[in-house]
């Protein structure tokens, strides 16, 4: 097999966010349930957008802070997405190409605009997600380029893409091109949202052992195993996967591959301000150590340092220097 031009491709919903200080009133007046992600159309968008306080623009989407949160550690990241031809979606591709990640996926004119993501955050940090996918979910197998995916080390995909049928159809060609290639395939839960809605394919993407390293926080691999303990948990779908990580919170991840397990802590910070991205970061993290052969330890103390450093300010992208922070883990 030969040696990967990339260390890792994500492939996700292209998605500005756009962020803003809110207060629980709001949330309760808004009708919105605290900490949660909801998909929104074009037209509660608008509304809500109208109703928060000013915010800023940054690009997002899962896999695409994922992808950032790689190259800022100094691994070589690729990432396949949606934008429309419109000035969010440039704005989309230069925000992330800036960042050292390749994005080659041509714009698309669907009928509808770039995708974006209305986050409001309360003072104690925690985000609540109202998105409209716009052209995201027109992701479309034609627009794959199956080359990059071939001569990647990893591919990663978020859960979220899973919904639209035109995405989900451009997700399994991406497996099926990467398992043929012999390359590993992570894939992300990404949201409880997710697996209530998407059990079955998520399940059979596991069974069928289509997934090396599954990413999960402690509320997905919960409802993923249907039990309520998370030791339980860990041992029914553990044995499905090459690679389990689980994220904790404040509880720190944990990891389990074959008979060998991590645990580690999460990192300490000073005060948290936006939770936002921290699950994107972290499987940065994790994914760049495991491009890199470092051990599952290392990968995740890589992971629990990286998801430190994006709840410490607003926004999904680093901002201090993530190759600093790490060390030697980032050698």
């Amino acid at each position: 097999m030969p040696e990967p031009r990339l260390d890792v491709l994500c492939i996700g919903n292209a998605i500005v966010d756009v962020i803003a200080n809110a207060t629980d009133e709001f949330l309760a007046q808004e009708g919105l349930t605290k900490d949660s992600m909801r998909l929104v159309d074009a037209e509660e968008a608008e509304r809500l957008y109208d109703h928060m306080r000013p915010a800023r623009e940054v690009s997002g989407g899962c896999a695409g802070n994922t992808a950032a949160g790689i190259a800022a550690l100094g691994g070589r990241a690729g990432f396949i997405g949606q934008v429309a031809p419109d000035q969010l979606g440039g704005f989309y591709r230069h925000d992330l190409t800036a960042a050292g990640v390749e994005f080659s996926t041509p714009p698309v004119d669907v009928g509808v605009p770039t995708a974006r993501s209305m986050i409001l955050v309360t003072p104690d940090g925690h985000r609540t997600m109202n998105t409209f996918l716009g052209a995201a979910q027109e992701l479309a197998v034609d627009v794959l380029d199956e080359e990059q995916i071939r001569s990647s080390g990893i591919l990663y995909l978020e859960g979220y893409l899973w919904d639209p049928e035109t995405a989900r159809n451009a997700m399994v060609r991406a497996i099926e091109v990467a398992r043929e290639a012999r390359r590993k395939v992570a894939f992300s839960l990404s949201d409880l949202f997710c697996v209530d809605r998407h059990r079955e394919g998520f399940t059979a993407l596991i069974d069928e052992a289509r997934i090396d390293i599954l990413f999960a926080n402690e509320a997905e691999i919960l409802a993923m195993a249907g039990v309520p303990h998370l030791e339980t948990a860990v041992a029914a779908i553990a044995p499905k996967v090459e690679t389990l990580v689980v994220t904790r919170g404040a509880a720190g991840a944990l990891a389990v591959r074959g008979g060998e397990r991590a645990d580690v802590p999460a990192e300490p910070v000073d005060k948290v301000v936006d939770t936002t991205g921290a699950g994107d970061l972290f499987a940065a993290g994790f994914l760049y150590g495991e491009a890199t052969g470092k051990t599952l330890v290392q990968s995740l103390r890589l992971g629990a340092i990286c998801a430190a450093e994006v709840i410490q300010h607003y926004g999904a992208r680093p901002e201090a220097d993530l190759r600093a922070l790490a060390g030697e883990l980032a050698a």
